[in-house]
């Protein structure tokens, strides 16, 4: 009873914090301030404030149900026609960017002296808060070293994508292909009920389902599939608010900020200036590659480079229609992205894992 008083307690200065970040980091005008600005105000309260902090896992688990369904509404039948008829370019992309940053992470570890697996796990492309939790799922993983490099990656893009997207560089027209995205996936409802408490019940159902068939991050998957398939048969569910979806920033970005650890860092500096070279070369990276799609079709850079920045499905979306972009287009490649690294990543991580553990067995003491 007093251990669960004391995590009782423990919760409320954390939400406190939590709730403070998210709402300066709001004020600042910071981009997806309630993910970022409860996570570094968890951060800065925990490591360098001494306060004792306590995230339920539980907590993170429902918001991450409620963005698998805020992304599974984006599965229109528009935008599965438009991904299965350019799946070949998608699937080729999407394996060239992988397999770049798993050459990137190479070098990091080489540098480095971190284990391939863990720089791998954390120079993998996908998002923020699903790789976090697939990092926890593997043991062996230095789960601190990801969460730095995942989130180095993320604030790199977010801070810079847009300028880049808004630089000479991209002097860039509206898109030549028209997009019905904005109009079938941004529905909007006057009101959330009844139609989104058959969603909930099947969200919450496929989550639990995904977790008992083992899917990756099946909190997140399970929604984000049992959604889609509901949408592309035709029922179209509700599209959240703004602060629910902030909402649900704020319960996961609470918890990452548990997680990151830099005073556990090795070679702490070194980690640092790498993780910020790295991320530099992948954006640059996925500037070359959307040089190709524009090549093979005719839509403006904005949108190819949208399509292939390693960043959000939703944060890119939100850039897209900013300038113009195709929105169909860049949703689909993130989309398309997202699900190749749930289903093929996470074997490839495990495989590369275990062929390193047999490989420092067979070392001589």
């Amino acid at each position: 009873m007093i251990n669960l008083e004391k995590k009782i307690n423990r919760f409320y200065i954390t939400l406190l914090f939590a709730t403070i970040g998210g709402y300066l980091f709001s004020v600042l005008g910071i981009p997806i301030p309630w993910l970022l600005g409860p996570m570094t105000a968890v951060l800065l309260g925990s490591r360098f404030g001494g306060i004792p902090v306590y995230w339920p896992i539980q907590i993170r688990d429902a918001g991450l149900i409620i963005l698998g369904y805020s992304i599974g509404l984006s599965f229109t039948k528009e935008a599965m026609t438009q991904i299965f008829g350019q799946l070949p370019l998608m699937l080729l992309l999407t394996v060239v960017l992988v397999s770049f940053c798993a050459g990137i992470a190479y070098f990091v570890s080489k540098l480095s002296g971190v284990d391939y697996p863990t720089i791998l796990t954390g120079s993998i492309p996908g998002g923020l808060s699903q790789i976090i939790t697939f990092a926890e799922e593997v043991k062996g993983i230095d789960l601190t070293t990801v969460s730095f490099l995942q989130v180095t990656r993320v604030i790199m893009i977010i801070f810079s994508v847009p300028f880049l997207i808004y630089s000479p560089l991209f002097a860039h027209s509206p898109s030549a292909l028209i997009s019905n995205f904005e109009n079938n996936s941004i529905q909007t409802s006057a009101s959330l009920f009844p139609s989104i408490i058959l969603f909930a019940v099947v969200c919450v159902i496929s989550a639990f389902l995904g977790k008992k068939l083992k899917f990756p991050t099946p909190y997140m998957l399970g929604p984000i599939l049992a959604t889609a398939v509901m949408t592309v048969s035709g029922l179209h569910g509700p599209e959240l608010p703004n602060s629910v979806l902030d909402f649900s920033q704020f319960m996961i970005g609470g918890y990452i900020g548990l997680l990151l650890k830099p005073e556990k860092l090795q070679n702490k500096a070194k980690i640092i200036i790498l993780a910020i070279i790295s991320g530099l070369v992948m954006i640059l990276g996925s500037l070359c590659l959307s040089m190709l799609l524009v090549h093979f079709y005719e839509i403006s850079p904005s949108t190819s480079f949208l399509s292939l920045t390693p960043g959000g499905a939703d944060q890119m979306a939100i850039l897209a229609h900013e300038v113009k972009a195709d929105l169909s287009m860049v949703a689909g490649f993130q989309l398309f992205r997202l699900l190749f690294i749930f289903f093929a990543v996470p074997p490839f991580l495990r495989w590369v894992f275990k062929k390193n553990l047999l490989k420092d067995a067979e070392k001589p003491s």
